[in-house]
């Protein structure tokens, strides 16, 4: 980028081309300014949408957006997780700016977004479906959100009166709300932006009763790099915990366990949520499936292919029902004549693999989950069929918006460029030709190294900081990006001159520090306890000391509390403590937990699902290594103990008197780590006491 470029992006959106959109609506009559739909759906990978080429599945109405406006070939995130990319999307600028580095972190909603300028300029805003941010949405006139990741069936949303239960399909739910708010609660004689943001079709991929057998006469093709051994790349690639084969569970992701057939049902934080009714439907599809499986009983190769049609089904059914409800949408613009005076956009927090590498999941900065979708509808403004090859990014959607409805971000608010240019066939020769990349969550969830890096046209260079390893891809000799050519003598001036863009790009983004970040917002970690100190499935919201111990609260599954030891356990180890919880529905539970510290993989959750009535021993990426029925009132105490035999790869969990003994899955060196686990609660915890040697 030149330095003319540079001068360039920070004053665009107050002058030259960046307010070419902005001039055009402030010349007009103010109450003629665009309104703003704002689909966004969750780990969407724009090689499921037709529009985008897809071999695996038709998104009609989706297309529909490309169509009538403008697709962009090019677009890519920052940080390829949920919650960085929505602060991102929300403030236009870096997550080291915005304080959201990781899935950890709670948003300031004190600070500047884009949603708050659109207010002060006369917008009625509105925010529906995933926010996942922590805390509460500002800059919006009406909220509805699902709290953390939410549920796929009969959701919970927080509002500002509290949370409220709405029965049915949470993709469904979520459009009868956006439609309910544009046709009766929206100030009409204002513009309006509402975000339309949808859980699906992220984990575990529930799809909705009307295409719970969609594609079942139907084999998806397979990704050729399904059984990547990732002998191309650095150590880091092959150190993964999301694979197909190894790392998604048999009950929550894939809908099935040998119990699943005999009636007793599992699943990862859904199937107890269904009505009596949802459940026949669910059983219908399901259970006849499942039995086939126990009956064909693949193995090796043929079960990871097994696998890979039953995630890629789910996934694109998920997807079906946003294409439908995407559909509803537009059609009710059109019906009640807003739609030539609407902006719609359509795009997805982040890409994601589906089966590629052998994975699923998100964060890597390779092309699979760098790569999000970005659609741009707006008559009479954007020529129909627009295809955009140049490399935009999310840090670029909060300015072009602000634009497009003729304001601005303050000067110095935003790093994104406003892509009205583009959008309007009027590209500047001095558009970026590079952009950055920044990833920090490890130790964390699916064991993805931090790394950060920079991308051109051609190439790509990723520098995975903690553990010195380069990589450098040359993306029209290898799109699948199977092979570095880092060490290739033939390719030293391009990673001379790649690594001198990478130092340019972090020194304009101001990022210049790799592991100097911003504190959390809101609630802080308690020492001597810290937040999840590795294997994250989730979050802990809250931590606060009370009644002689620990108040611990957790928004979502699989969260953790945890202290390094001042000596490990090589041996053996007994932890006890007392846990209290108010449990009103749901499966929802209070934990101790153990770990490894060295396997990701090697954390062990063992303690009571007390909405469900059932003592539990849980492990990350598999189904649960015990759980057992008991009947006990849902508001008492617990007393539970935990002791591990690491020499003979053993545990019992004791829960009041009653002993489940289980095997340690696989190999333990040591305990590092201790403390507590939860989902989807707040529980009162004692202090942990522990013994070992």
């Amino acid at each position: 980028m030149t330095s003319t470029r540079r001068e360039f992006c920070k004053t665009i959106g107050a002058t030259g081309l960046g307010v070419f959109f902005a001039n055009a609506t402030r010349a007009a009559d103010p109450a003629k300014r665009p309104n703003i739909l704002f689909i966004f759906s969750d780990d969407h990978a724009s090689h499921a949408i037709s529009a985008y080429g897809s071999k695996i599945n038709k998104t009609p109405n989706l297309d529909r957006i490309a169509r009538d406006g403008a697709l962009f070939e090019n677009c890519f995130c920052t940080n390829s997780i949920c919650a960085p990319s929505r602060a991102v999307v929300m403030t236009g600028k870096f997550n080291h700016l915005n304080g959201v580095i990781d899935n950890r972190r709670t948003f300031d909603g004190e600070q500047w977004n884009y949603a708050k300028e659109l207010q002060k300029a006369g917008y009625t805003t509105a925010m529906i479906g995933k926010w996942h941010l922590k805390s509460a949405p500002t800059g919006f006139d009406f909220w509805h959100v699902l709290p953390g990741q939410g549920s796929y069936y009969n959701p919970d949303f927080r509002t500002p009166d509290g949370n409220k239960r709405y029965e049915g399909y949470t993709t469904d739910i979520i459009a009868d709300l956006t439609l309910d708010w544009l046709k009766n609660q929206r100030d009409t004689s204002k513009p309006f932006l509402i975000h339309s943001w949808h859980k699906a079709p992220h984990r575990n991929w529930m799809p909705g009763p009307a295409h719970l057998k969609t594609y079942d006469d139907t084999t998806i093709p397979e990704p050729p790099t399904l059984f990547d051994d990732y002998s191309g790349r650095t150590s880091s690639a092959s150190k993964h915990a999301m694979g197909i084969d190894k790392h998604m569970s048999m009950a929550g992701d894939l809908k099935v366990t040998p119990a699943l057939s005999e009636g007793k049902k599992g699943g990862r934080g859904g199937y107890g949520r269904l009505t009596p009714e949802q459940r026949k439907t669910w059983d219908a599809a399901y259970v006849p499936k499942n039995e086939k499986l126990h009956a064909d009983n693949p193995e090796g190769q043929d079960l990871v292919r097994w696998k890979y049609q039953r995630y890629i089904k789910d996934y694109l059914r998920c997807i079906a029902s946003v294409d439908d409800n995407v559909g509803r949408l537009l059609d009710y613009l059109e019906e009640a004549g807003l739609a030539e005076n609407t902006i719609v956009v359509y795009s997805s927090d982040q890409g994601f693999y589906l089966g590629e590498h052998g994975w699923f999941d998100k964060r890597w900065m390779y092309e699979e989950s760098l790569r999000m979708p970005l659609m741009m509808r707006w008559p009479g403004k954007v020529k129909p069929g627009t295809r955009i090859k140049e490399m935009v990014q999310n840090i670029d959607f909060a300015p072009t918006l602000l634009a497009a409805a003729g304001t601005a971000a303050p000067e110095g608010e935003v790093q994104g460029v406003d892509m009205a240019p583009l959008l309007t066939g009027s590209k500047p020769v001095d558009w970026r030709k590079s952009i950055y990349y920044h990833y920090y969550e490890f130790p964390g969830a699916h064991s993805v190294q931090r790394h950060y890096g920079v991308r051109t046209e051609r190439h790509k260079l990723i520098y995975f900081y903690p553990v010195d390893e380069w990589e450098l891809f040359d993306l029209e000799k290898d799109p699948m990006e199977m092979r570095s050519v880092y060490d290739d003598p033939t390719y030293a001036s391009v990673v001379t001159e790649l690594k001198a863009e990478l130092a340019r790009l972090r020194e304009y983004y101001k990022d210049t520090d790799d592991d100097v970040v911003p504190a959390p917002k809101g609630p802080e970690p308690v020492p001597p306890f810290k937040h999840e100190v590795f294997q994250v499935g989730s979050q802990i919201s809250s931590v606060k000391k009370a009644n002689g111990g620990w108040l611990v609260s957790g928004p979502n599954d699989g969260g953790y509390l945890m202290k390094q030891l001042d000596k490990p356990f090589a041996e053996s180890a007994t932890l006890r403590c007392r846990i209290t919880s108010k449990v009103s529905d749901g499966i929802q539970n209070g934990m101790i937990a153990f770990g490894s510290g060295k396997d990701p993989n090697q954390v062990v959750r063992a303690g009571i699902y007390i909405g469900a009535g059932s003592y539990v021993v849980l492990t990350d990426g598999v189904a649960p290594l015990a759980n057992k029925s008991a009947k006990f009132a849902k508001d008492k105490t617990f007393d539970v103990t935990v002791k591990v035999d690491l020499k003979a790869a053993k545990m019992v969990l004791t829960v009041d008197g009653t002993d489940v003994p289980v095997d340690l899955p696989g190999k333990w060196d040591a305990i590092r780590f201790v403390g507590y686990g939860l989902n989807k609660t707040t529980t009162q915890f004692t202090e942990l006491e522990i013994e070992g040697k």
